[in-house]
């Protein structure tokens, strides 16, 4: 292995595409550690909603970075970074290979490329725009951020509140376009050589194994994990709470939607999340494609990468 940067294997892709199994296989054939790069995984007591691997998959190959906090605990691609580095480190001592294995497109980015030279939280402004995006929405602060910088908010969806309040901070603060600034970032002042591996299925057959993954999860008690959080006295506003699936089933507990409903809005949600993840990546130059079912090719791949 190169001595100057340590060797990184990247597994990314939409959700419900394989990412988690073929990481177990990939793991194994190599002699590597899983390093888990989606933002829910890290929260305890979030698994049946977030795909956590459990016992089993764990006894097969080491996992880092699940069960970090609790529920109510901030986590972002900051501390993401600053948790990560001395793991692949680690991992990197032993002569084993780290396998960042999620699809949490700014962690992998963050990880790999740095952050960018922002200036310290300025709490009141964050206050201001948290509470005006509480009053108004986030489409409307998108539409500021639109007005300010285009480039910015074409790469930001709409409902991203977090995101689209940290561009127009920077933007305040700064006085400079966040788009200028990613730019000239570039993302590229990487501690790692990486080889990123893009999992890609064809539209049709992710929504089918999306559809059929939201009903397995509430088959093994989703609904339950939720509720069972709440009795904890976790706040049902949290953003954890808030996120895809767990945010479904307390709209069914607090009787504001029928269980059929609920159902489906599971699904077109994820729908939706897993299109949003196909566009962050798709704009990455630097992930190669491949078909789950690819796997003999994906091991030349990272053969190659590696030796």
């Amino acid at each position: 292995m190169n001595n100057d940067k340590q060797k990184v294997i990247v597994l990314c892709g939409p959700t419900a595409s394989g990412k988690s199994s073929l990481g177990i296989e990939l793991a194994i054939r190599f002699t590597a550690e899983i390093i888990n790069a989606d933002s829910m995984q890290v929260y305890r007591g979030l698994d049946i909603g977030t795909a956590k691997p459990g016992p089993d998959e764990c006894r097969l190959v080491a996992h880092h970075l699940l069960d970090l906090v609790d529920p109510d605990e901030p986590f972002n691609a900051a501390i993401f970074r600053q948790k990560a580095l001395p793991i692949i480190t680690e991992i990197g001592s032993r002569n084993k290979i780290p396998l960042l294995v999620g699809g949490t497109g700014l962690y992998i980015k963050t990880l790999l490329g740095g952050l960018l030279a922002c200036p310290p939280l300025d709490p009141d402004l964050r206050n201001s725009l948290q509470q005006e995006c509480s009053e108004h929405g986030s489409a409307a602060l998108h539409d500021r951020l639109q007005t300010l910088d285009p480039r910015a908010a074409e790469k930001i969806h709409p409902q991203d509140r977090i995101r689209i309040i940290r561009a127009l901070e920077i933007i305040q603060l700064t006085g400079a376009l966040f788009s200028t600034q990613v730019k000239e970032h570039h993302f590229q002042d990487s501690p790692f050589q990486y080889l990123k591996i893009y999992i890609h299925l064809d539209r049709e057959q992710l929504y089918q194994r999306i559809n059929q993954r939201c009903l397995d999860m509430i088959e093994k008690g989703l609904l339950q994990e939720t509720s069972g959080l709440l009795e904890k006295g976790y706040s049902p506003e949290l953003k954890s709470l808030k996120s895809i699936g767990y945010r479904h089933m307390i709209q069914y507990l607090q009787g504001r939607s029928s269980w059929d409903q609920v159902v489906l809005d599971f699904q077109a949600d994820t729908r939706r999340y897993a299109k949003r993840q196909i566009t962050w990546f798709r704009a990455d130059p630097e992930v190669v494609r491949f078909n789950p079912e690819q796997k003999d090719t994906i091991s030349d791949a990272i053969n190659e990468f590696l030796y």
